[in-house]
């Protein structure tokens, strides 16, 4: 019963913590818009734009987990592309990340799924170190590489160091999927 409740109360709190975050977006959206604003304040419109966007991503991520750990979580499953996935989860990390591979059909939560991919790939990223990270979609496997040593147990959420690949892993057990470390290669494997 607390378990619920706080997974309540996690819930109750991301959705209250949107209603600020909306504001700060909108007025740095607003001033971005506004050519009379240059360096260096443009500058810091930006990082305050992309800060709030991270902050909309982490608040979704502990709010699907949330969801997800209070035994309330409803996915609504259409059917998708998993080289499409792996491609707009590449598309949010920009040059960091390149996606490939043949693709196959998937069943999965579409929108959570792209950011948790996208999540896991950029965690790879912070915590290994890298550059560059590849996002290979096979039939119904996404395969993300490198994953260096020091890395896995973060991206594999063993250690909670990362909301986000944390979130990812949820979400795709949470939907029938799952989770191994192949060498470097983390290979989610997504219900078809």
């Amino acid at each position: 019963m607390a378990s619920d409740t706080f997974s309540r109360f996690v819930s109750l709190a991301c959705h209250d913590l949107r209603t600020p975050l909306a504001t700060i977006s909108g007025f740095a959206h607003t001033l971005d818009g506004m050519e009379e604003i240059g360096d260096p304040a443009a500058r810091y419109i930006g990082i305050m734009k992309s800060a709030g966007e991270q902050m909309g991503e982490l608040l979704d991520a502990l709010g699907l987990v949330a969801r997800i750990e209070g035994g309330r979580y409803e996915p609504a499953l259409v059917e998708a592309d998993s080289l499409e996935l792996a491609q707009v989860a590449a598309a949010k990390l920009g040059a960091q990340a390149a996606a490939g591979g043949t693709g196959g059909r998937v069943r999965v939560d579409l929108e959570p799924m792209e950011s948790g991919l996208a999540a896991l790939a950029l965690c790879a990223v912070r915590h290994g170190g890298l550059e560059r990270i590849d996002l290979t979609a096979d039939d119904s496997t996404v395969a993300i590489a490198p994953i260096p040593a020091a890395a896995a147990p973060i991206v594999l959420a063993e250690d909670l160091r990362d909301l986000g690949a944390a979130a990812a892993r949820s979400l795709t057990e949470a939907i029938g999927g799952s989770f191994e470390l192949e060498g470097e290669r983390l290979l989610v494997r997504l219900p078809a």
